[in-house]
């Protein structure tokens, strides 16, 4: 499991306020509520993970074929933070990155790992046909 740093459990906790906040006066259309609502917009515009530099930089590199590079980088991106999207997102190539890398536990571990965040996750149709990893997306999400 990745452990976080003290100031990323912060920021954790301060983004997970921010929302709480946020919801609670999403139906607020009058008077001081909407002001505060729209203070609140401006906030969430300026709020981007600090992983997603290093998810796009790992991505690259599995596109590349460097796959330990790629590892290392997306592994760098989860530590970070990163939204949940993306989280499933480098939990998946890192699957890709094992599985081609004949290392079908860690392979099934990282696809466990994407459907535990995103349990409707489904691979797009040329990943779905990929002969090595295909197989053991579908025996994770079945639960084989």
């Amino acid at each position: 499991m990745y452990r976080r740093s003290r100031a990323a459990s912060n920021r954790i906790r301060q983004w997970t306020t921010l929302c709480a906040a946020a919801l609670l006066l999403a139906g607020c259309q009058s008077g001081p509520w909407r002001d505060m609502k729209e203070s609140f917009k401006e906030v969430f515009a300026g709020f981007k993970p600090k992983g997603e530099p290093a998810l796009a930089v790992g991505i690259r590199q599995y596109e590349d074929g460097k796959y330990p590079e790629a590892s290392e980088s997306l592994h760098s991106a989860l530590y970070q933070g990163l939204s949940s999207a993306d989280r499933v997102k480098a939990h998946k190539t890192l699957a890709f990155i094992n599985c081609v890398s004949s290392r079908p536990a860690a392979c099934r571990e990282e696809f466990r790992r994407a459907l535990a965040i995103d349990p409707a996750l489904e691979l797009v149709a040329a990943e779905a046909g990929h002969p090595t990893w295909g197989p053991v997306f579908r025996a994770v999400k079945t639960g084989r």
